[in-house]
């Protein structure tokens, strides 16, 4: 099987033609199993995205990888811009430190 950040990166290759297309695996700076793969970050740049609002092109980001939603990606940063936005400002932003709980935590020590 493919790896998530594969299959992430397919998909949003071939519904988004994306001109930018960055797929980013934070579950290392995650309370996460060694290995883990659900916590990513994706930068898109795509035509597709001109005229849409934040929430609309979140939307549409989340109705293409709705599949690997239910298959254990737990947390998806979105940064969705359209091509004149990004040659505009390509910056993008760094991921703040977790905040949930330890492993140790979880485990009551």
């Amino acid at each position: 099987m493919a790896r998530m950040a594969d299959r992430i990166r397919e998909k949003l290759r071939d519904n988004l033609a994306p001109s930018v297309l960055d797929v980013i695996d934070e579950s290392r700076m995650h309370s996460v199993p060694k290995d883990a793969e659900t916590h990513f970050k994706v930068v898109v740049v795509s035509q597709a995205f001109d005229g849409l609002g934040r929430v609309q092109r979140h939307q549409a980001v989340y109705r293409i990888l709705k599949d690997e939603l239910a298959q254990g990606v737990h947390a998806l940063s979105i940064i969705s811009k359209s091509p004149a936005e990004w040659e505009a400002e390509a910056a993008v932003p760094a991921s703040p430190p977790c905040l949930g709980g330890s492993k140790s935590e979880s485990q009551g020590n």
